[in-house]
This record gives C-alpha cells, sequence and structure tokens, in this order.
C-alpha cells in the first residue's frame, strides 16, 4: 500500500490514518508454517512540525514448529512499527528514515522491514523446551525417554563430583 503524503507534509499537526493487510504469500521465516489470519497492519501517520513520523502495529496469529522439539503449535504475532519519513536526507548514512517518493510512502515496504528485522531467530514451544533426544528422537518435554545416556569417559571426573554432593 502507497500512501499520499503531500497534503499531510503541508499541514504541521495533521494526522492520517491507515490500516491494510499485507500479503504473507512472500513472506517466508524460519519455523513458520503458515499464517492462520492475515497480517493486519494498523497505524498513524503524523506530521509534528516538519518531523514525519509512523506508529502502528502489525498482527497475525501463525502456525510454527518449534526450533527444538519440532511440536507444531499457533503463536501470535504482534510487532511495534516506527519509522520516521522524509523527503530528503541531510545524512545519507542515516538508516532511521524512509525516503518518500515524490510525497509518496511505500507502507508495505516499512512493514515488511519491520517484520524481518525484527523476528525470532529461532520459535520455541515454549522457553525451557528440552527438544528431542539425540538418540531416540523422543520429546523430552512428555518424560525422559529411557534410552539412556551415553557417559562420555571426558566428563567421569565431573560426574564423581556430582554425584558426592
Amino acid at each position: 500500500m502507497r500512501a499520499d503524503l503531500r497534503e499531510l507534509i503541508a499541514s504541521p499537526g495533521k494526522k492520517l490514518d491507515f490500516s491494510f493487510v499485507l500479503d504473507s504469500a512472500d513472506l517466508s521465516f524460519d519455523g513458520v508454517l503458515r499464517f492462520l489470519t492475515p497480517v493486519t497492519v494498523k497505524g498513524v501517520i503524523e506530521n509534528h512540525a516538519g518531523h514525519i513520523t509512523l506508529t502502528g502495529v502489525i498482527e497475525a496469529d501463525m502456525l510454527c514448529q518449534c526450533a527444538r522439539c519440532l511440536k507444531e503449535f499457533p503463536m501470535p504475532l504482534r510487532r511495534e512499527l516506527a519509522a520516521y519519513l522524509a523527503e530528503e536526507l541531510e545524512d545519507e548514512d542515516n538508516e532511521d528514515y524512509y525516503l518518500l517518493e515524490d510525497g509518496w510512502a511505500d507502507l508495505e515496504q516499512i512493514a515488511r522491514d519491520t517484520l524481518i528485522l525484527n523476528f525470532e531467530p529461532r520459535i520455541l514451544c515454549r522457553e525451557d523446551c528440552k527438544g528431542l533426544c539425540p538418540k531416540c528422537g523422543r520429546n523430552l518435554n512428555e518424560g525422559p525417554c529411557g534410552c539412556g545416556e551415553d557417559p562420555d569417559p571426558r566428563m567421569a571426573a565431573l560426574r564423581q563430583l556430582l554425584e558426592r554432593e
């Protein structure tokens, strides 16, 4: 979605509300199997005496797969959206600003960038997920597997110290 901001730029104090559904067909993240609900983007663009800000929220429900135990589970997605917009940059190295093209802002690109830059690198079903047994593949969150541990001979001295306590 592109937004025409020419009138907003000329009017300090003016606000422009926006809402759209982001096309999730080409959104791909490790651990996300699919989006269960549309990815909605809502927010407001404001002119604060020449400084144009965009704030909002990105929301959806996803079906994910845990990176440790491979269990599928639903997970809500909620990311805060915040960006500065400018017609021209004073400092070319400033990556905090999105440039307007003839007074138009590409809101979809801003939302995509926010999702990509703020997505978890590893999705877990819960913080203390124990994962899978490397020998038999049993989900250790459901209980011990019973296949026994192969004692590492290099750890024998440490194991003896732990058994004394």
